[in-house]
């Protein structure tokens, strides 16, 4: 029998997806079940968005220039520069998600068996994207006891060899909900200019900031990072059109976004009626947005009082994105989240979350630990963690 490569046999499944056949079995149980696993929101998609796409008059679906759109990219450069951000038309490809941007990113900039440092807990897919581009990744733990907090630049220092090309972040992050300060993205500028590194800042939950204290602090506004500064970003968040599958990625980094530029030529191009969204999308109004914003502070703030009502449980308070990490009273939440589906439910209702290990590398880190989504609405997040509460107790009575 044909071998599967070695690439194929390493890479990870999701820690969000892979439990989906138990919650199936358990919804032909006849079993409500609560996704708190995945960041899909429930927020509805702006008309605008939606009605640009009903009324496009297309009479032949032809690929796109492989940057994407030349309007969708102008038009994309006017918001940011709206927002701050110093963007111009040709830093920016247009994608095939945040994802393919981050492929795109790190075909540009690393060879295989190089290294990329990313603090941990991070976006699970970031372990497949490795994976998948032939990258090492070093882990720099960031601990649920400081918040999730950067954590110092000597440890960043004492991993950096010949190999390293790049440090990753995702700010504000998934799973953690940690957004980053001013000062500690200085901070990571300096360190990544001093071993002439990139830093690569997946920002795709900018907007998502929730204290009237808090702002977001991106790379392309660093002055002097320009050639080491690429920025990811998507659609899918910031107006709920994960379906989409739009990204781009962004750098000042004339050889980077060249060589980016090949690998979208090889894939041909982004997807013609989803851009047309995208593009649309730009006119949304801000009070979109605040209400967005508004419904998931509520969110937050519910969701992280009632997790700290149950005995045993800690959760670090998120400044922004919709995630928190909570630790349970467990000692392998994947057994436990299985469990979930598989053997519990409460008046036939039960919850889904994601094993927060599958969101580091090192092993045996975050075992009971589960990333939740609060993409549901405030009483379902109720109703949710006394799920959850009712659960531990019979679990560990088990």
């Amino acid at each position: 029998m044909p071998k599967i490569s070695l690439k194929g046999q390493k890479m990870p499944e999701s820690p969000i997806r892979k439990l989906v056949p138990y919650a199936e079995i358990a919804k032909k149980k006849g079993h409500k079940v609560y996704h708190l696993n995945i960041g899909q929101p429930d927020i509805k998609t702006p008309d605008v968005a939606l009605n640009a796409v009903k009324n496009a008059d297309i009479k032949v679906l032809e690929y796109s220039h492989s940057a994407g759109f030349e309007s969708y990219r102008t038009k994309l450069s006017a918001y940011y520069k709206s927002h701050g951000l110093p963007i111009d038309v040709a830093d920016i490809i247009i994608t095939t998600g945040g994802s393919e941007a981050l492929l795109f990113a790190m075909g540009s900039t690393m060879d295989v068996d190089d290294e990329i440092i990313i603090p941990e807990p991070f976006y699970a897919n970031y372990n497949g994207f490795s994976t998948a581009s032939g990258v090492k990744v070093v882990p720099v733990i960031s601990t649920i006891d400081e918040g999730f907090a950067l954590p110092p630049i000597a440890a960043f220092e004492k991993l950096i060899t010949p190999k390293t090309k790049a440090i990753l972040i995702c700010n504000p992050g998934n799973p953690t909900g940690y957004l980053y300060s001013k000062e500690e993205i200085l901070q990571l500028a300096e360190i990544v200019k001093k071993h002439d590194l990139f830093l690569i800042a997946d920002e795709v939950y900018r907007e998502f900031i929730y204290d009237e204290n808090e702002k977001h602090f991106s790379v392309m506004n660093v002055p002097g990072l320009e050639e080491n500064a690429i920025m990811i970003d998507s659609v899918s968040k910031r107006y709920s059109m994960c379906g989409a599958r739009i990204g781009c990625i962004v750098s000042k980094n004339k050889e980077v976004m060249a060589t980016a530029m090949k690998f979208a030529q090889a894939r041909l191009s982004p997807p013609t009626y989803a851009q047309i969204a995208s593009e649309a999308a730009l006119d949304t109004p801000q009070s979109y947005f605040d209400d967005v914003i508004e419904e998931y502070k509520d969110r937050r703030d519910t969701l992280i009082a009632e997790l700290q009502k149950i005995e045993g449980v800690k959760v670090a308070t998120p400044k922004g994105a919709f995630y928190c990490i909570a630790q349970l009273p467990v000692k392998n939440a994947d057994n436990f989240a299985q469990w979930l589906l598989e053997s519990y439910d409460n008046n036939k209702e039960t919850v889904m979350v994601a094993p927060a290990a599958g969101f580091y590398s090192t092993p045996n880190v975050g075992l009971n630990e589960v990333r939740i989504a609060y993409v549901l609405k405030k009483d379902d997040l109720i109703r949710s963690v006394a799920i959850l509460k009712d659960a531990l107790e019979v679990y560990n009575k088990k």
